[in-house]
């Protein structure tokens, strides 16, 4: 490819972007009593808010839909066509409903809005139409007109559904932060991501357990833990007495210092662990136990439940491995 059609695409592509820039700079001043009036509808809403468009709107109500479920507010897509043809059944006078059309004159809307309307759904129109049926039967208007479009023939939506994802986007977050949403929740809504591994997880739900806790009786000697650090591979082990109560720990470093102190193999092991030596509740935030680590200068430790009980054991990779860092 030559230098010049390489400089004509990126000077394509900067157009667009400053195209869409400048309408959505217009769209920050057209915020006003509609955009309250918006959320305060969804923030009442008992049930659902229910997304609905078709073509492109539908894409970007999609989108709109999964941003507020994500974000506190139970919603859902429901495409307008498929609406018609039973869907419509999804929605009842608990819930509030956001209608996504620019032009606000989808033949859709002839069937809809009648029916919206006695069932007493509230809806939020999100138009550039501002008289448009669509308009005339919302509750609250959300302008996202615009003078023209990014494309050069005026015909692809652009800056519109680029207008059309922001205001979404400000409901969405608007909300969220009127709920007082925060972290905690947002991993809930995500536990399979890196957020919700070190939000959600605790500590027993990425111990080791069973035959991978690493533990000995406190009758038992040097040698014996040795042979337990070579079994469990954690860098330490757990001292317990009959009743599984932790009476001390001791770990490779331990026994290393041991034999350069001219310690033996057949020295009781009580006498040369620590106690009582770190351990941590199972319902301890995964999050927190890392920073535990950190802060001690330890990379493993055993875990016990509320009654002081053996129960596993866990060490800074095992966190690492949970997506915890």
């Amino acid at each position: 490819m030559n230098s010049s059609r390489q400089a004509q695409l990126l000077q394509y592509g900067r157009e667009l972007i400053e195209s869409e820039l400048s309408e959505a700079q217009k769209l920050l001043h057209r915020l006003d009593h509609n955009f309250i009036q918006a959320c305060e509808l969804i923030l009442a809403t008992k049930g659902k808010v229910v997304v609905s468009g078709v073509g492109k709107s539908g894409h970007i109500g999609k989108k709109i839909a999964a941003s507020l479920a994500s974000t506190g507010t139970p919603s859902f897509f429901m495409h307008l066509s498929e609406a018609l043809h039973g869907d419509l059944g999804m929605v009842n006078s608990t819930d509030t409903i956001i209608l996504i059309s620019y032009s606000g004159r989808a033949n859709e809307f002839n069937f809809i809005l009648p029916i919206l309307k006695d069932l007493n759904v509230p809806i939020i129109a999100i138009t550039g139409g501002k008289t448009s049926p669509l308009a005339k039967a919302a509750n609250t208007v959300l302008d996202v007109s615009i003078e023209k479009e990014a494309c050069p023939m005026g015909l692809a939506p652009t800056s519109s559904s680029t207008n059309t994802l922001l205001i979404g986007d400000a409901l969405a977050i608007a909300v969220m932060r009127a709920r007082g949403f925060n972290e905690e929740d947002f991993a809930r809504s995500h536990p399979a991501g890196s957020l919700g591994a070190k939000l959600l997880n605790r500590v027993k739900d990425v111990m080791r357990t069973g035959e991978r806790i690493p533990k000995i009786a406190e009758s038992a000697t040097v040698f014996d833990a040795m042979l337990e650090l070579s079994r469990t591979g954690l860098g330490l082990i757990a001292v317990c007495d009959a009743n599984n109560h932790i009476k001390g720990v001791f770990t490779d470093g331990d026994l290393r210092r041991l034999l350069l102190n001219n310690g033996t193999l057949h020295d009781p092991i009580n006498q040369v662990m620590t106690s009582p030596g770190y351990r941590l509740p199972e319902n301890k935030k995964a999050i927190e136990a890392l920073k535990v680590f950190n802060d001690y200068n330890i990379t493993a430790a055993p875990v016990v439940d509320q009654n002081d009980c053996l129960v596993g054991a866990i060490n800074i990779h095992d966190l690492h491995q949970a997506g915890i860092s």
